[in-house]
């Protein structure tokens, strides 16, 4: 087979380091990057820790707003699979560049494969969740983590094509985890010890491109009864600066960090505090108490056992939910065993052949 795929953001880079290898070994892939995370620690960086290999197409469409970037995507997406003619093309959670790849392999005839299908969070004022919404309509094939995302699209009239995989990320912490320990130093750089530091990440344009909202956030961050990690995306230093905005006070504001690095202040949290979806899930794998600074997930399951909790941006709700009690026993396993990325590869051949 023949195989495009399209990744574009921090997020979509460890799927596919975990996907492409899979996929290589007996098949051609086609590595497109989008360019829509272009900043060396949040794009080249990343593929260089992950061991991804250096992209076929960059297409170096960089930030914009939503309808700016989506469009230069999709022709420049178009133009790939135009050149290429794939068997398949693969797309990749919720951006900008799973929407441009989705409508752009839709439009032409490519078969299409969704990677972390069925994800509903219910709040469409959010572009993720539409984004979610048009790639799995438009997908052949829908890979889906949880079977809350398999009944998300029976709901939606989606039965076709449907297959309970498992968790790509979940494959990725597997795999990194063991190596990231062994190696990551960051919490001596850092000078902050096991279970006594608060980790936080915000990047979600509803949250930075709120002033209030960020502002409160910030307050609740700067309330806390330890210390708080802050590794700092650049839209949102961006936007704290433009709101003359303080990260002081006892946050150690930082540039971000590497996937390793990451997973380590992760595991030794006291409590993680994100807006990210991602983040919100590698807590509850690896047993850390979550604070999600939004008022709905789209990874319910998360907030079983009181894992995670919704807070909102208020900085009262916050405090509260950060310095909570730690749940008592271990997260329900509900993203799989660790194979998710067989398990597309055996269904893109399996289609393949029947195609």
């Amino acid at each position: 087979m023949k195989v495009v795929s399209i990744v574009g953001a921090r997020p979509q880079f460890i799927k596919a380091a975990v996907l492409s290898p899979a996929l290589r070994r007996e098949h051609h892939e086609v590595l497109v990057h989008t360019g829509q995370h272009y900043d060396e620690p949040m794009s080249q960086a990343f593929f260089q820790e992950l061991g991804l290999p250096e992209p076929d197409y960059h297409l170096g469409v960089g930030s914009g707003s939503h309808g700016e970037q989506t469009g230069r995507m999709l022709e420049r997406i178009e133009e790939v699979l135009l050149r290429e003619q794939p068997d398949w093309a693969l797309v990749y959670g919720d951006t900008n560049s799973t929407l441009a790849g989705a409508l752009a392999a839709a439009k032409l005839g490519v078969r299409l494969g969704h990677v972390e299908a069925g994800l509903r969070s219910g709040n469409r004022r959010l572009p993720e969740e539409i984004n979610r919404i048009v790639a799995d309509h438009c997908s052949n094939l829908l890979f889906c983590p949880t079977m809350t995302a398999v009944n998300n699209l029976g709901r939606e009239g989606i039965t076709a094509g449907v297959h309970p995989v498992g968790d790509v990320m979940y494959d990725s912490l597997l795999q990194h985890l063991p190596v990231a320990e062994e190696k990551s130093s960051v919490l001596e750089r850092l000078g902050v010890s096991p279970g006594a530091y608060y980790l936080a990440t915000v990047h979600r344009a509803a949250n930075t491109d709120d002033a209030a909202r960020l502002a409160d956030i910030l307050e609740g961050l700067r309330s806390l009864d330890g210390p708080v990690v802050f590794p700092v995306h650049p839209r949102t230093r961006k936007a704290a600066e433009a709101a003359s905005l303080a990260m002081g006070d006892g946050m150690l504001a930082v540039d971000p960090v590497g996937y390793g690095d990451m997973l380590v202040l992760q595991k030794n949290a006291r409590c993680v505090l994100t807006d990210s979806g991602g983040v919100q899930k590698e807590a509850y794998l690896l047993a850390v108490p979550c604070v999600t600074l939004r008022e709905e997930t789209e990874w319910p399951e998360t907030l079983e056992g009181g894992w995670n909790v919704l807070a909102g941006t208020d900085p009262k709700r916050i405090v509260s939910a950060a310095m909570r009690p730690a749940p008592k026993g271990r997260p329900t396993p509900c993203f799989g065993d660790g194979r998710a990325a067989e398990r597309i590869v055996r269904v893109l051949e399996d289609d393949s052949s029947h195609g």
